[in-house]
């Protein structure tokens, strides 16, 4: 308890300890003329090359020990530089001065009279507040989020109020006074409301019923004009007493409250039920609930690929490889960057319309898998795991968080590194740490309030079904993670979730037994989390070789198929009624499986478990492939799958558990022999392998996108994303985007035109043809 109080105690939660002191902002003042004024501009107004700071919205972070850290640090991928040659006092008065400019040292030291009670009624009915603003998610996103504006002066507030148009803010890098943006089309329509971003193409305007327009500059005719959207309320002296007492209680966003919010609109989980009418979207993790990662789109073809072209690249840069497969939904991209980063993104452009940014409460030191690999949208609601394993939910209009739920300790080794599945009315997320010695579960939560409806272990305790699979109590270290997104049958109401390794990863002495449900893939019933059936791709592995690769639903007449090629190098294919092993068939080489007994169990060699000597077995520990997507078209029953094929020395060695610390029960060698890796081409229906393309680098992240052009875009850990003819391999384009891919492509439209867009080092790009 103690290292988790001592974790919890981080820098980003200092308070100032010179905050309102006089003669500490007057030397603030002074060391900000000499150091900040010259980006960040005379009274911190903001110029071109540096943001005003006196609007009280700091970007990377409001907290007293957040500003002072970015002081002292700099902020990466940014113009600010680190002043770490300022001592600490130093830092800490032009905090106070920064504070004293913004109002937001302005607390309880104000007498304000009026009834606050009175004015949250006045706010939320009668004074008509609430139609543009919100407090706690509560109201409108026509104007700015008044629940922190309780730091501001109650003169300003009633300024405000009184007269809308004369109280300056800040827009984009400068303090403004307020304006009012109007849009005129060709065919003379005309839209008025607040410009929220812009550069020289692309603007995006706010309207009065608070829906966001994202606008060609070069189709439009745009006029600015002084003044305020918000008209002068019409209250009596009393009124305003009581609304100014109502927001000057305003301290902070209050996530008790935000949960209660009604939000209405956003995408329906119907509309993701039926996403195959609306291939202009990518409305989760793998682009339907089958789990193809395949796109309709056929705009992009074999004829015209060779044209394609960069459209629009978004710099994401951290301490991290980006991993995020993004959502698309009518023209919004939204999508995870860097651990506790979320962004959306004008499709179309690339312009950024919001960025969330959460610090880890606790970091356990021996963390690994430091990545995020995507978002659910349900909604108006984005949904997010950490790496200090909580689940986290966005108000998708503004970026704001609404809620979050705490799945289990990061320092027990858990983490949510994977994207979450909306399922009906409910939010699916798995967790990571099998090399942990976690124990594995799949949850289920209200999108809503974020409370949690069922959880299911993936290591059965006393009285479960396959507890006894394991040996003594091995199965409360047992692992077996839920880590990467699952699949789900609408008609059948079943979800399919895929599982890790059990723990140790590599000593299965310990754990004796076959280690349900490890490896493996379980059928559930959505509604309660309810075991249907499970099948057991590894009994007891001592490779590391998860089971969390795609589960792709397949309909071939009447059978209703799951297929998989799996980390252990063979291909499967099942019936997902019932969990039968229908076919079992090597795509790579193995050396641990000789076949299948009558009931679909594996037949594994004696010689292939890991052993203190050390065995060769194949394939690697990466395996034949790993969690990157692979795609399935439906018109050829051809799945596209990358894959590496080598051996690997397995050695098992005694391995004591400590919480949150990894927990191999071994290591893996190299043989020296070379890895071969590529793309294959497999026909499901027989298992055969129809074209082999070879790659420079192996992937365990990079992944393929078949399309409806008969195009099929190959992103490669070396940075080159690569188009080939879907039937013949044959290259058709290449372009090498300078980072390392970790991620897969998907492909959406937007007014009709295809874009292919991945991730490659800290940056995410989108392709598209000329216009």
């Amino acid at each position: 308890m103690g290292t988790l109080g001592a974790q919890e105690h981080v820098p980003e939660n200092e308070k100032n300890p010179l905050a309102g002191k006089p003669e500490a902002i007057a030397t603030g003042k002074r060391l900000y003329e000499q150091t900040c004024q010259a980006c960040h501009g005379g009274n911190a107004a903001g110029s071109e090359r540096g943001p005003a700071l006196a609007t009280g919205v700091f970007k990377h972070g409001a907290k007293d020990g957040e500003i002072f850290l970015n002081i002292r640090n700099g902020v990466k991928g940014t113009q600010m530089p680190p002043y770490g040659g300022l001592k600490i006092e130093q830092v800490w008065s032009l905090v106070s001065y920064v504070r004293s400019l913004s109002e937001s040292g302005v607390k309880g030291n104000e007498t304000v009279v009026g009834d606050a009670t009175a004015g949250e009624k006045m706010f939320f009915g009668k004074g008509g507040c609430s139609g543009c603003h919100a407090v706690n998610a509560r109201g409108g996103v026509v104007g700015p989020d008044l629940s922190a504006v309780g730091a501001m002066r109650a003169e300003t507030l009633r300024q405000k109020l009184v007269d809308p148009g004369s109280v300056a803010k800040g827009r984009g890098k400068r303090m403004v006074g307020p304006s009012v943006t109007t849009v005129k089309f060709a065919d003379g329509r005309t839209i008025r409301g607040e410009a929220r971003n812009q550069d020289t193409f692309t603007l995006h305007l706010m309207d009065g019923r608070g829906k966001l327009h994202m606008l060609d500059k070069q189709k439009v005719t745009v006029t600015v004009t002084e003044g305020s959207l918000m008209p002068a309320a019409k209250l009596s002296a009393g009124e305003m007493d009581d609304v100014v007492a109502y927001l000057k209680g305003r301290g902070g966003r209050d996530l008790s409250e935000t949960v209660k919010a009604e939000i209405a609109g956003g995408l329906t989980a119907e509309r993701i039920r039926k996403s195959a009418a609306e291939p202009q979207n990518w409305l989760t993790y793998w682009g339907d609930y089958q789990g193809t990662h395949y796109s309709a789109l056929s705009q992009i073809t074999t004829a015209n690929v060779k044209n394609l072209q960069t459209k629009w690249a978004a710099q994401m840069p951290g301490d991290a490889v980006l991993q995020s497969t993004p959502i698309v939904v009518d023209g919004v991209m939204y999508t995870s960057a860097m651990p506790g980063q979320v962004f959306a993104f004008d499709a179309r452009t690339g312009l950024e319309i919001w960025k969330y940014e959460r610090k880890q409460k606790v970091v356990n030191a021996f963390e690994s898998n430091r990545s995020n690999r995507g978002v659910a949208v349900l909604g108006n609601r984005v949904f997010v795991g950490t790496l200090d394993a909580a689940l986290v939910a966005l108000d998708a209009r503004t970026g704001l968080p609404l809620w979050e739920a705490q799945l289990a300790s990061t320092m027990e080794g858990y983490s949510v590194t994977a994207a979450p599945l909306v399922v009906k009315d409910k939010i699916i997320v798995g967790v990571a740490g099998g090399e942990h010695g976690i124990r594995g579960f799949l949850d289920a939560y209200d999108p809503k309030t974020g409370k949690r409806l069922w959880r299911f272990y993936t290591t059965p305790g006393p009285g479960e079904f396959g507890h006894e699979t394991w040996k003594g109590d091995s199965w409360k270290r047992g692992g077996a993670g839920t880590w990467l997104t699952g699949s789900y049958d609408p008609e059948l109401d079943t979800l399919y979730w895929t599982t890790g390794n059990p723990g140790p990863d590599m000593d299965g002495e310990v754990r004796k037994g076959d280690n349900l449900f490890s490896c493996s893939v379980v059928a559930l019933n959505p509604e309660n989390g309810t075991r249907k059936w499970h099948y057991q791709f590894t009994p007891n592995d001592t490779h590391d070789w998860d089971a969390n690769q795609d589960v792709i639903l397949v309909n071939r007449g009447a059978q209703k198929l799951l297929v998989q090629t799996n980390r252990n190098g063979m291909f499967y294919v099942l019936d997902r009624t019932n969990g039968k092993l229908l076919m079992g068939k090597a795509y790579v080489r193995q050396t641990w499986n000789d076949g299948f007994e009558a009931d679909g169990r594996p037949k594994v060699r004696p010689e292939s478990d890991s052993s203190p000597e050390g065995r060769v077995v194949a394939p690697s520990l990466v395996g034949g492939t790993n969690w990157q997507s692979p795609s399935y078209d439906a018109k050829s029953g051809w799945m596209y799958v990358v894959y590496a094929d080598a051996p690997q020395r397995y050695l098992r060695e005694p391995s004591v558990y400590e919480p949150g610390k990894a927990y191999w029960g071994g290591r893996s060698m190299p043989t020296g022999e070379p890895v071969l890796t590529g793309v294959k081409a497999i026909d499901t229906v027989t298992g055969e392998t129809k074209w082999d393309y070879k790659l420079s680098k192996g992937s365990l992240a990079a992944g393929v996108l078949a399309t409806g052009g008969g195009v099929l875009m190959v992103a490669s850990a070396d940075g080159n994303l690569i188009a080939l003819e879907a039937k013949t391999a044959k290259v058709l384009w290449t372009m090498q985007t300078g980072g390392v891919i970790s991620s897969s492509p998907i492909s959406y439209s937007v007014e009709g035109k295809q874009f292919v867009a991945v991730s490659a080092g800290g940056a995410l790009f989108s392709f598209g043809l000329p216009e």
